[in-house]
């Protein structure tokens, strides 16, 4: 059974969302879900720091032993601060996805559009738990 924090939200892409103490900047990394789907991940590509990205643009790509995926980026916005810790050691994912694993730190358009996310309820029902 997959961790599914129930302070965060969630896309069909098995991105995670957290609020951070300012309410248009949020912090984006992939679910549980997702790296024990992928496996050990061996590298994470992720955008620079003042990117533009739309609301479901490509933002990286993750690459673990048996597959290569693209991240999608939840919300529009612009991309504040990546964790350049992955670069060193991308397994950091695999290990602590919600806390260190993280990917990035995203200042949105518009944090109403967190609404239109999944609810941890309904992210349990999306991956079939």
């Amino acid at each position: 059974m997959s961790n599914v924090p129930d302070n965060l939200v969630y896309t069909a892409e098995h991105e995670y969302v957290a609020r951070t103490d300012d309410p248009s900047v949020v912090r984006v990394g992939i679910t549980d879900y997702a790296q024990g789907e992928l496996g050990d991940v061996i590298f994470v590509r992720l955008p620079k720091p003042g990117e533009r990205l739309g609301e479901h643009q490509a933002f990286g790509e993750i690459e673990a032993v048996k597959a290569v995926s693209e991240l999608y980026t939840p919300l529009a916005g612009e991309v504040l601060e990546i964790n350049s810790g992955l670069d060193q050691d991308a397994g950091v994912v695999n290990r602590d996805p919600y806390g260190e694993g993280w990917m990035m730190t995203l200042k949105v358009s518009g944090p109403e559009e967190l609404k239109a996310l999944m609810s941890p309820s309904a992210y349990r029902s999306h991956i079939g738990e």
